[in-house]
């Protein structure tokens, strides 16, 4: 008989967690106005809002965290941090910021001007709110195969060549600074980028010469999809494999809370010197010092040590398993969810889901607020909140996708967390026909609504 999957690693520390009653999460989740951000962290009992920031750290990096140099200048945690750097991804320069959204704000302080194009895979929230707040445009250039969540294409993440071109043709050269991409590609299910499709944006950029810049949170799990998913990869290892992706890029941002399972942290990467002079001089103005740019030197070391353990196979076969294990039991009740499963987390289809609940009603948030009620389980919605309004015409953007996804921390929760917000679903798939309304907003920031907005339930008039 073959051995069953088990994790390649033991837990040496535990933090409680506890339940609470529907009646409980009733009052909760009304007094933070039906968003999951406003609930604090003991009202919920297993939290897939995010993984990023909240993966559970190695014995390795917490020993790396005690040896930290907090030099204000020159720490030797920096040099640790750019050395791993150029071991896997071959970048000369870089530059620390306090997370990716940082490293977005300094970069696109840069290359981003007002009345730029720029195009990529499904931008995700933060990447078009940069662009967006300076007047800009993203486009998407994501294939089409990415929007239809019953497809089984291996690459949902790549970006359409036609597509690509036919922005790079129908625009001044002047006005496309860079192309985005996303790897894995998180608007769109966490779907992974091809070897092949980086290489021909790259060969199609560098015709037009346009950067190629990649958003790096997820590099390693998009590495394991194309070793697994590329016969020519199946013998490379994932640092091989990462060291010719990052071959294709001219410039790299990075949330290193994810990939770089630590709590805090990011950084930009660059091939040229004068592009990372350019973005020091933004680096200093918004993070700090370029030797520290925001993060203590415990962090750099931690993230240094995190960046070899991710690009070991091993860890990235127990994590996507799990990831895939929440996903084979949703697929097995019939659940629709993004298909094939993704690296990081599991997209559940809302529209397919809540069929008669309004797209104006936001359906993907309405299924997170039962997700919640059902057993104190916290997602978050991927879809027309997240979307924002067309910056023009103040409308409502509805995506092609209304998904609830549910991000797994790493190495956090085990399988039997996994069975309950399986479970939790089911029982709302089952009921699924008696949901037939959903909120509205009372009250919305101007950009990246999603994160403060205010809702209500709307009322059925009977």
């Amino acid at each position: 008989m073959e051995l069953p999957f088990a994790e390649s690693y033991r837990i040496k520390m535990v933090e409680p967690i506890y339940k609470s009653s529907r009646a409980q999460r009733e009052e909760w989740i009304n007094a933070a106005n039906y968003n999951l951000f406003n609930l604090r962290s003991e009202q919920v009992y297993i939290d897939l809002l995010t993984d990023s920031g909240t993966g559970a750290m190695s014995d390795n990096q917490w020993a790396a965290l005690m040896t930290g140099d907090e030099s204000y200048a020159g720490s030797s945690s920096y040099y640790n941090l750019k050395n791993t750097i150029k071991t896997i991804f071959g970048f000369e320069y870089f530059l620390p910021t306090h997370q990716g959204r940082a490293a977005e704000n300094v970069l696109f302080s840069v290359l981003v001007k007002e009345g730029n194009i720029i195009p990529g895979n499904s931008h995700f929230d933060t990447t078009k709110g940069h662009i967006e707040f300076r007047n800009a445009s993203a486009i998407d250039c994501t294939i089409n195969e990415a929007f239809d969540t019953e497809s089984e294409h291996p690459f949902k993440g790549n970006i359409d060549l036609d597509k690509l071109e036919k922005v790079y043709t129908s625009h001044a050269k002047e006005k496309i600074s860079m192309v985005v991409v996303t790897l894995t590609c998180n608007a769109s299910g966490g779907q992974p980028v091809s070897m092949k499709n980086m290489r021909e944006i790259s060969e199609l950029s560098k015709k037009f010469g346009i950067k190629v810049v990649f958003d790096s949170a997820r590099f390693a799990e998009n590495a394991w999809f194309i070793q697994q998913r590329e016969e020519e990869y199946r013998d490379k290892t994932i640092k091989q494999i990462v060291a010719e992706m990052y071959s294709y890029a001219d410039a790299m941002t990075m949330s290193s809370k994810k990939d770089g399972i630590v709590n805090i942290g990011g950084f930009m990467a660059m091939r040229t010197e004068e592009l990372y002079k350019q973005a020091s001089a933004f680096n200093i103005m918004f993070e700090g010092f370029n030797t520290y740019g925001g993060m203590a030197g415990r962090d750099m070391n931690a993230l240094s040590v995190g960046l070899h353990e991710i690009t070991d196979g091993h860890y990235l076969d127990n994590r996507i398993e799990q990831v895939k294990y929440l996903g084979d039991q949703l697929i097995n009740w019939d659940i629709p969810i993004q298909r094939p499963i993704g690296g990081h987390a599991v997209f559940v289809d809302a529209t397919k889901f809540l069929k008669q609940v309004k797209k104006e009603e936001y359906i993907a948030q309405t299924l997170a607020i039962e997700l919640y009620l059902e057993a104190g389980v916290r997602g978050v919605e991927v879809g027309t909140l997240l979307a924002d309004r067309d910056p023009i015409t103040k409308e409502n953007r509805y995506p092609v996708l209304e998904m609830l996804r549910l991000a797994i921390p790493r190495r956090t929760y085990t399988n039997n967390h996994m069975n309950v917000v399986a479970v939790a679903l089911k029982n709302i798939f089952d009921r699924k026909d008696k949901i037939i309304s959903g909120l509205k907003i009372k009250s919305e920031a101007p950009i990246m609504r999603h994160f403060s907005v205010e809702l209500e339930r709307i009322k059925i008039k009977k």
